[in-house]
């Protein structure tokens, strides 16, 4: 029963624990976060666009068929929900939010360093259809500010890295969870674990369709968010396809500390058992010795009795 309950603590029972045990870490996530919203908020490196470029520059401005403030919906609180549903542990959470925010700060310092513009900057740039340029051909805007700005940040596309951090880190940790790799062929389970990468590369896809992004924008920020997500996964859980994959190293930990607490303990009572037994072997041998001591006794008393009265005899 021990066994069962090692690292399934939640977090209103042990939170506090977590809290001072990982206080560094959660240190560093609340830096992440700063260091993100400083990243969002700075303008980019504003690339030269001169008047030939515009032709791959051109297309229609629309809305974001995903919109911004459900990204962290189902690339956040869906993986979340889905720990509660398979099996709680205490630092699963945790492990989700290191991939999403260490994806999120490189993705946008990325994106403020290189400046590329999306593809339909020219709309952002001339609202009113009407291009102007200095005399270097650069182009000169006279568009909306803060939609100028996020014209340039085009790569790589932070709605397609932020899917394959979360549901990326979900995939992994289901796969561990219910075993696909157990070698007995359960197409089932691999297509459960094909459903959240679906889903990010389809939100991937519609930053293509909705001409936000260039398809190597895309491509970029699902290799990022799935290359993050995989090294923060194996930072705290074996492969999928180890035969310990299923569980935590953190609970494989507590598991090997418990079995060694029990082993010492038993070894200790053993040692008690042994002692007991022993004593009234020790006090029989001790009654014994007693017992023979003072027969000796009594002979010699009786000797010198002997000795005495033949002596007396004689005389």
């Amino acid at each position: 029963m021990r066994e069962v309950q090692l690292g399934a603590h939640t977090v209103r029972s042990h939170g506090i624990m977590i809290a001072r045990t990982h206080m560094h870490d959660w240190l560093i996530l609340m830096l992440l976060l700063l260091i993100e919203a400083f990243l969002y908020e700075i303008h980019p490196f504003y690339r030269f666009v001169g008047k030939d470029m515009m032709s791959d520059l051109k297309y229609p401005l629309k809305s974001n068929t995903v919109p911004v403030w459900a990204v962290p919906i189902y690339s956040v609180l869906l993986p979340i929900a889905i720990f509660l549903i398979v099996y709680f542990r205490r630092r699963d959470v945790y492990d989700l939010h290191h991939a999403i925010l260490v994806t999120a700060v490189i993705t946008d310092a990325i994106k403020d360093a290189v400046g590329r513009p999306r593809p339909d900057f020219f709309w952002r740039c001339f609202p009113d259809g009407k291009d102007v340029y200095d005399t270097l051909g650069n182009v000169v805007c006279h568009g909306d500010k803060i939609v100028i700005k996020e014209g340039h940040k085009s790569f790589p596309s932070g709605h397609t890295s932020w899917s394959f951090a979360g549901l990326g880190f979900l995939s992994l940790y289901l796969s561990g969870k219910i075993k696909v790799f157990d070698r007995r062929g359960h197409v089932a389970k691999l297509c459960l674990v094909f459903l959240p990468l679906l889903v990010a590369s389809l939100v991937g896809v519609s930053r293509v369709d909705d001409y936000w992004h260039h398809w190597q924008d895309v491509f970029a920020g699902g290799l990022l968010g799935l290359t993050v997500a995989t090294f923060c996964y194996l930072q705290f859980f074996p492969p999928p396809y180890h035969a310990e994959g299923w569980g935590p190293y953190a609970y494989f930990r507590e598991l090997e500390e418990s079995r060694s607490s029990t082993q010492a303990a038993n070894a200790v009572n053993g040692c008690n058992v042994q002692a007991m037994e022993a004593q009234p072997q020790v006090d029989n041998a001790h009654d014994e010795r007693s017992i023979h001591g003072c027969m000796g006794l009594t002979l010699a008393r009786n000797s010198n009795t002997t000795l005495e009265e033949i002596e007396s005899g004689r005389r």
